[in-house]
Formats: C-alpha cells, structure tokens, sequence
C-alpha cells in the first residue's frame, strides 16, 4: 500500500510563540475524502472551520489508521538557531524530526511545503539527516506553495496551525493579557511587547532575535537587547527610570 505524506510549518515570521510543523501521512487511495471533505490550505480557512478539520482529521486517525503529530520549535530555539545556523536550517531540523516520527517508512510518497528558495536543496538537507534514507520504494518532493497544490500538505498546514494557536492560548493564559496572533503586524501583539519585554527580562515564548523586539528595546528599554544564552551585561542589568 503506497503512503503519501504531507508536511508544512505554521509560525514562521511571528515575534511570538513557537514554529510548528505538521505532518500526516495516510493511504493515497484515501486523497479523494481529504477532497470530498474540504480541506484547504490553512491560510484559507477560519479558526472554527480548521478546528472541525482537525477533529476530522483525528477519528480518520481512528477509524482508517492514518497518522498525523505535530513537532513544535520553541522561541528559545529558534533564537538559538539565528545565532547559529539559521531560521532555514532549524526548519530543515523540524521537518526531520517530524518524519521520524512516521510509523510506517517504507514505500511512502513525501511531500513537504519549501521554505529554501531552493526546493530541491531543501529535499536534500532533510533525508541527509534522516537515518536509513533512502528509505524501501520511497521519495521525497519539496516545492513551493505546496499546501495549495497538495491536499495531503494543506491538512498538514492544518494540523500545525492548529497545533500553534493551542500554543499561543496557553501563552495568554500565563500572561494574563491579550497578545494577539503574534506576529508583528498585529496591534495586540505590539501592545503586548510592553508588558512581555520588561527591562529585567523579556518572556521565555518571545523570540528575542527578532527584529521587532529590537527596535521595541531600543524605543522603550535601556542598555542593550539581551542576548538569548548570553550574560547581560551591566549596563543591560541596571534600571535607569
């Protein structure tokens, strides 16, 4: 029986909260009820419509055997990545995770959504880590936009974003004060930046690299951005009111 598999990340470009991919994998012949049952891109759906999907999604789980997780990248690594390898190899990192995670691999059809301006190049970095690749009667496709051409990607997209907004509830709630979607552009969230980046420290679920919370720091904060792993220094340790 051939497999096909899907993967696709969700919380790329947000100053909060964690990147999350998601990958599932289920029987091709069963493509056509992901088609019959409305799955799209996640992008293109709204909250409570993705929410049924997922729900969907799991009972297929169920019922039919097919699988699908989700492998979450913490704004802690992820800094730790900027400062290193990078936000494109982190993911390359993510997407490995996730399809060892694969229960069945062996004649499996992989297709991932790229983030590398180079598709092929981005194949090639994930099965180099993957351990006994090539794996029996199996392949691996990266491409762009794949979430809107491949249906087994787009629940993929799904699940992560899914698995994403669950993170950023959880982030809220311990906060105690609105944060938004997380991302940059939205005012919530740029509101939030005062409360989540204080002059003693910045939360643990804000991507301190990013350069939103930098331009924040230098508007609003004295002395210099802290460093995610690096000792403040004194200047970064003393409150000037």
């Amino acid at each position: 029986m051939e497999l096909v598999v899907g993967l696709d990340e969700a919380g790329r470009g947000p100053v909060l909260g964690p990147l999350v991919v998601g990958i599932c994998s289920l029987p091709k012949a069963d493509l056509r009820l992901l088609e019959q049952q409305g799955v799209r891109d996640s992008k293109e759906l709204k909250s409570a419509r993705r929410a049924e999907l997922e729900h969907w999604f799991r009972q297929q789980c169920e019922q039919r055997g097919w699988f699908g997780t989700t492998v979450s990248l913490s704004a802690e690594r992820i800094d730790l990545a900027l400062q290193d390898q990078g936000l494109n190899m982190l993911e390359v990192e993510g997407f490995q995770e996730a399809i060892e995670q694969l229960p069945v691999k062996q004649h499996v059809s992989i297709i991932a959504d790229a983030c590398d301006v180079n598709a092929e190049r981005f194949s090639q970095r994930i099965v180099s880590g993957l351990e006994h690749w090539p794996w029996e009667d199996s392949s691996m496709h990266s491409e762009h936009k794949a979430d809107r051409n491949h249906l087994v990607v787009a629940m993929a997209s799904i699940l992560a974003k899914e698995e994403r907004e669950r993170a950023m509830g959880t982030m809220q709630e311990r906060v105690g004060f609105p944060i938004g979607s997380g991302y940059p552009s939205d005012p919530t969230t740029k509101q939030a930046l005062d409360g989540l980046c204080q002059q003693s420290e910045i939360d643990a679920d804000v991507r301190w690299g990013w350069a939103t919370v930098e331009r924040f720091w230098q508007t609003h904060r004295d002395g210099d951005t802290p460093k995610r792993g690096q000792q403040r220094t004194v200047q970064q340790r003393l409150f000037q009111p």
